[in-house]
């Protein structure tokens, strides 16, 4: 009882914290992202057993570079993408490997660039609408995840009996998996009619991205961790873990929905 008090205690300051940071102002959302980025970046770093100082001052300074001063170039912001998914392809083939249970330290800062820094650069591109800050939109992206994370849950507890990908997340199942992902679908509808009052059709598409590549993305730190034989990134969230655990699907998700955006714009 104490311990599930616990856990929907930080929980609920975590949700309240970024809803209330994203939504209070440009400077707030990009100060709290950088302070999630300094802490996903010191996490992973204990992951995969990488120095952290003088990475976590050279994640801080392309994240200010990038995200406070170079905000609105869209060369340099197809060159972050098209970075960004190549380190994600690597990072798919990597969790569907059955050889690789090792990394490398090279694969570790390449994956540190591409798997923590720059999504995190992404993401805070992601809530606007030209050159105009929406918060609603990354808002209603985390609800999309959320939602999907809860009822996969809910649903893989309830009825789930063949398992998604056991070797690196036993109580995942693929009942579980459909379960999230439908119901992410359905409160995209709602998402985009009450809350963002952008077309339907977007929010069922990021809804199905969001649960698709989320799910792929909760999978690769899973792997991380078995392979650093630890159960949590971090103990900053009591009851959660790290501040990564929190944060990876929408870090691994971040690069496909700025795509998308950007495929509808030029559509």
């Amino acid at each position: 009882m104490r311990e599930t008090l616990t856990r929907s205690l930080s929980g609920l300051v975590y949700i309240l914290l970024l809803i209330g940071a994203t939504l209070y102002s440009l400077d707030s959302f990009l100060l709290l992202f950088g302070l999630f980025l300094v802490v996903c970046t010191a996490e992973f770093c204990d992951l995969v057993n990488l120095k952290k100082p003088i990475l976590i001052v050279l994640a801080v300074g392309g994240y200010v570079l990038f995200s406070y001063f170079n905000t609105f170039n869209t060369t340099n912001d197809w060159l972050l993408v098209g970075a960004t998914l190549f380190v994600s392809i690597k990072l798919i083939i990597f969790l569907f490997s059955e050889k690789r249970q090792k990394v490398d330290k090279q694969s570790k800062y390449v994956y540190l660039i591409g798997y923590i820094v720059l999504p995190f650069i992404i993401l805070t591109k992601i809530p606007f609408e030209s050159t105009v800050f929406n918060p609603k939109i990354l808002i209603g992206i985390f609800i999309l995840i959320w939602t999907n994370d809860t009822f996969a849950y809910i649903v893989g507890k309830s009825i789930g009996k063949r398992k998604l990908y056991e070797k690196i997340s036993p109580k995942k199942t693929i009942e579980g998996f459909l379960g999230g992902l439908i119901f992410a679908v359905i409160s995209s509808v709602f998402i985009a009619l009450y809350f963002i009052g952008q077309p339907v059709y977007i929010w069922i598409i990021l809804a199905l991205i969001s649960g698709i590549f989320g799910t792929i993305g909760d999978l690769i730190e899973s792997k991380f961790k078995r392979i650093a034989g630890v159960k949590d990134s971090g103990k900053i969230m009591p009851g959660h873990g790290g501040i990564l655990d929190r944060l990876d699907s929408i870090i691994f998700v971040s690069p496909f929905i700025f795509l998308f955006y950007q495929i509808l714009n030029y559509a």
